[in-house]
């Protein structure tokens, strides 16, 4: 058992998929950055996905209890994914929707709160693939259970 009274892993394993939910929510509700991938937000891309679209990348998950309260610190990758030949303009401004929808959101969890969410940091990259931009969106939240 762990100290939230579940299977070890068990807390961290739904708070973690609760998040994943409530961010890619915020995204295809969010104007700009629908306006720009449609729905095209996946956990994992299927083969030859059309452009522009996002995918979620590593995340991780902390421990982060005090006196009497369940705590967790997130960390989520997003990645943006463009072909415009090689030019990153695209890529830079659904980053920067993606930080708008997000940084600071009120997202709502079925079980525990997020009592904070922010993107920390954010960057637009050439890809090995030619014409292909990468975005690297980096999302923290806090999470009380």
């Amino acid at each position: 058992m762990d100290l939230h009274g579940g299977a070890v892993g068990e807390g961290f394993w739904m708070s973690a998929v609760a998040l994943q939910d409530a961010i890619v929510a915020a995204l295809l509700a969010d104007a700009a950055v629908a306006g720009s991938v449609g729905e095209r937000i996946y956990d994992n891309p299927p083969v030859k996905v059309p452009y522009p679209y996002i995918s979620l990348g590593p995340s991780q998950v902390l421990d982060d209890d005090a006196d009497c309260i369940a705590a967790e610190e997130h960390h989520q990758q997003i990645d943006v994914w463009t072909n415009e030949g090689a030019a990153k303009r695209g890529c830079k401004a659904i980053c920067q929707a993606v930080k708008k929808a997000l940084h600071g959101a009120e997202l709502e969890l079925d079980e525990g709160a997020v009592v904070l969410i922010e993107v920390t940091d954010w960057q637009a990259v050439d890809d090995p693939e030619e014409f292909i931009a990468h975005g690297i969106v980096n999302v923290r939240a806090l999470v009380d259970g």
